[in-house]
Parts: C-alpha cells; structure tokens; sequence
C-alpha cells in the first residue's frame, strides 16, 4: 500500500513539476516560495511608478508651462518611455519572484534561484547531507508580516541553500527537520545493510 502511495504521489509529483528531474521513488513534499508581500512590494512600486507619470504628464498637459508643441511632444515621448520602462522592470521583477523557489522532496532539497533573467541556478542536495534547517527574522516589518530566511545548511563544505523573503511556518519548518532526520536515518541503515 504505502508503494502505491508513493507511485501515486511520485507521478503527481512529475505532473506538477515537469522541470524537476525526480527518481523513480522520489515526491515533491513541500514547495516554498517567496512571500506575497515581494508581490504587493512589486505592484505597488509599479502602481506608484505609473502615478508619478501620469501626474507628470497632467502637470506638462495643463500646468503653466514654457514649454512649446515640440518640447511637449518631446517629454511625452519620454514619459511614454519612462512607463515602457517601468511596465518591463515590474514584469522582470515579477519573472524573478516566480523563479525563486526551494523544493524538498523525499530525498533532495532542490534550489531554483533567479537573481536576473539572465542568471539562474540550480541546485540540489541530499536531504542526508543537511546538518540543520532554520528560519531567521530580523526587524519589525519581517517579524509584522512574518517572513524571513529560511536556511538549509550542510555538513562539511559548509554550503548554505538560503530562500530570501519566505513565508515559512513553524510547522513546515518541523516537518522538513523531520524529513532530514529520517533521510538520515534511512542512510544509516543502508550503510548497515550493506555491511
């Protein structure tokens, strides 16, 4: 029964996330992605960046101004510029909430980092290779809104898998410490096994 459990949840697993190269036995068990304030973050500076043009061209519209036909026609085509520019930052920057994304599965903690479209990576590691997972906050707006940085860190190299502005809770927290303890257990026993 508990095979059948697992196919089922390993072809769920496939389906869900095809970009994600999974073992035959292995399921995707928690998904973490960024807060949902990165996306009010985003929007809002978009909706602000759109306002100030907007106003801006009002004032260059009706406003007193020195300004003839041509050198109005010259700053709205700024501005038009100016709002092109901020409608593509607002999409790259949308592009790059959705990139960043930490998976943990059965047996790996796999890390989707975007830090620009241009520059991306992905890393895995063994769940039997984390020494310890953790949540930090650090000031009142992350303690306020509840986000912070959840780590993975490992044993000997000393590399850390970090996910920026998440919204982890202590119960995800717990049970993914509870999925490396057993991934280390089930290691341990395969060593014995073999021996």
């Amino acid at each position: 029964m508990n095979e059948k459990l697992n196919r089922i949840r390993h072809d769920r697993s496939v389906k869900d996330f095809p970009k994600l190269k999974l073992e035959d036995d292995e399921y995707v068990e928690f998904v973490f992605r960024r807060t949902k304030m990165c996306l009010v973050a985003i929007f809002g500076g978009v909706i602000l960046g759109l306002m100030v043009i907007l106003l801006a061209m009002v004032v260059v519209d009706y406003g007193q101004s020195v300004l003839d036909d041509m050198g109005k026609n010259f700053v709205h085509i700024l501005l038009l510029v100016l709002t092109a520019t901020v409608l593509i930052a607002g999409a790259v920057a949308l592009m790059i909430y959705r990139g960043n994304r930490l998976f943990v599965t059965n047996k790996h903690a796999i890390q989707m980092a975007m830090m620009s479209p241009m520059a991306t990576s992905v890393n895995m590691i063994d769940l039997s290779s984390i020494e310890d997972a953790s949540f930090h906050q650090g000031g009142i707006l992350q303690k306020l809104f509840h986000y912070g940085t959840f780590r993975l860190s490992t044993v000997g190299d000393e590399t850390t898998y970090t996910l920026t502005y998440s919204d982890i809770s202590p119960s995800e927290l717990k049970a993914v410490s509870d999925l490396i303890t057993e991934a280390k257990k089930s290691k341990k026993l395969a060593k014995t096994e073999e021996e």
